[in-house]
């Protein structure tokens, strides 16, 4: 059964049409006769908000055990066949789903589809404990790489902890922790597939130059018969108050190459309209150099070398406004965050000017086209909206939401959410000297994609 491929409003004429397989799998397709290529994109309603305590980081290490080789595809087969294609492909998991995707040239979608099809049906009979051990291995080090042994790593981490409290869902970070990693059993892996791998728990997208005839049928041939499961239990609420009611604050001693501010301030959740007007608020105060924090506290007051304001959006819980600040020279934390809560009040005062919200409006608007322009980026977006707000269609329609948010309401959101009670505070003083080069190495890193990188742990491309 699909849906009539009708364009929506400020799609730019891109169309989608939804099918369902008996077995509940759902099925989006988007036509793209540009180039001759296809993306394959397979979201599972699965990431670390479903963990349960002593067992956080197995969505992840699941992310890595889905490439370790399936009933028809020994060990790295996946990897060999689809690069020696001439594909590419990688997964990621993050607070909230498990994502694997390829981009394949169009002749080689069977494939594509095949291998997807092959792991969600088969995946447990290759599964055993030479896989696990090495993959347990492999994320173990990926946290030591990303997390504990770089300047900042565990910045994120810390700052999730402080705004979600202990028991709520999104208190741990897909990472996982070492001892929850260790304590993880080859029967916890089963079970955790058994539970969350199955075609009613995902959506299939498939975008690029498509016959969707011959598409469906292949995808009926190879994931038709894969059978539903139905003991999967929904996650634990995520909600909590719009306001925090009081700064939460911790001071970190680490070797790091310069003084940083970091805060998360609690913001509406995604899918929202204050959603969209949370992160136009957040693109004028840090969305690049020609932001309000950049003009004020690196070009002006040049008491830093970077600073950023960013929207990590999640749909379970309220979203995370990521704020970065790296200092300049000798400069002292309590001068930056009293220039940044001037900036903040000044803007909630004020609001954007009709300039501030054409630029933001504008760079949120390209970032939307960027990803809906490719084929990969829209196959993501697509599962996305279907996974996490029942609609795929949505994702053609985002941009012109973004552009009806008026300055009144990124004002609003601004007053009500930007203020010293409503924000969790990490403060970084060095515990031993470094020098300029470094510090400017690090401070160079673009806070809005820290923030989605720490949301999606990429660590399955070997």
């Amino acid at each position: 059964m699909g849906h009539t491929a009708t364009a929506q409003a400020g799609s730019g004429g891109l169309t989608a049409t939804e099918h369902r397989l008996a077995n509940g799998l759902r099925v989006i397709l988007s036509e793209d006769h540009l180039t001759p290529v296809a993306a394959v994109c397979l979201w599972y309603d699965v990431g670390s908000r479903h963990e349960v305590k002593g067992r956080t980081g197995l969505a992840h290490l699941f992310e890595h055990l889905m490439f370790q080789g399936s009933a028809q595809v020994k060990g790295n087969g996946h990897f060999e066949l689809v690069q020696g294609a001439g594909g590419s492909l990688n997964g990621t998991t993050s607070f909230e789903r498990t994502n694997y995707f390829e981009t394949m040239p169009a002749h080689q979608l069977e494939l594509a589809l095949w291998l997807e099809a092959d792991r969600m049906g088969s995946l447990l009979t290759a599964l055993d404990d030479e896989s696990m051990e090495n993959q347990r291995d492999v994320v173990k080090n990926e946290r030591r790489q990303r997390y504990d042994n770089v300047p900042y790593g565990t910045a994120f981490e810390k700052l999730t902890a402080l705004m979600y409290p202990e028991g709520h869902p999104y208190h741990h970070t897909p990472i996982g922790s070492m001892a929850d990693l260790d304590a993880a059993t080859l029967e916890d892996a089963r079970a955790f597939f058994r539970t969350y791998y199955a075609p009613n728990n995902a959506v299939l997208s498939i975008v690029g130059d498509i016959d969707p005839e011959q598409t469906l049928a292949w995808v009926e041939k190879y994931f038709g018969s894969i059978p539903s499961h139905d003991g999967k239990q929904p996650p634990r609420d995520g909600s909590l108050p719009d306001v925090i009611g009081g700064e939460l604050r911790e001071v970190v001693e680490e070797e790091v190459p310069a003084r940083a501010l970091m805060a998360a301030y609690r913001l509406p959740s995604d899918g929202t309209r204050e959603a969209d007007a949370a992160d136009l608020a957040l693109t004028v105060l840090g969305g690049g150099e020609s932001s309000r924090l950049h003009n004020r506290l690196v070009r002006r007051d040049q008491t830093a070398v970077a600073a950023g304001f960013g929207l990590l959006r999640l749909a379970g819980a309220p979203s995370l406004g990521w704020l970065d600040v790296k200092t300049s020279g000798g400069v002292e934390v309590p001068a930056i965050e009293a220039a940044v809560d001037e900036e903040l009040a000044r803007f909630a005062a004020e609001g954007p000017t009709a300039e501030e919200m054409e630029r933001a409006q504008a760079q949120l608007e390209r970032e939307w086209l960027d990803r809906l322009g490719t084929v990969a980026g829209r196959a993501d977006e697509l599962c996305r909206y279907a996974v996490l707000f029942g609609d795929p269609q949505l994702a053609l329609s985002a941009v012109g939401r973004v552009l009806e948010v008026t300055a009144e309401e990124v004002q609003a959101v601004a007053k009500a959410r930007l203020r010293p009670d409503n924000r969790a505070v990490l403060v970084y003083e060095p515990t031993a000297a470094s020098d300029d080069a470094a510090a400017d190495a690090v401070a160079a890193a673009d806070v809005r994609e820290g923030a989605q990188e720490n949301d999606e742990q990429e660590g399955a491309d070997q």
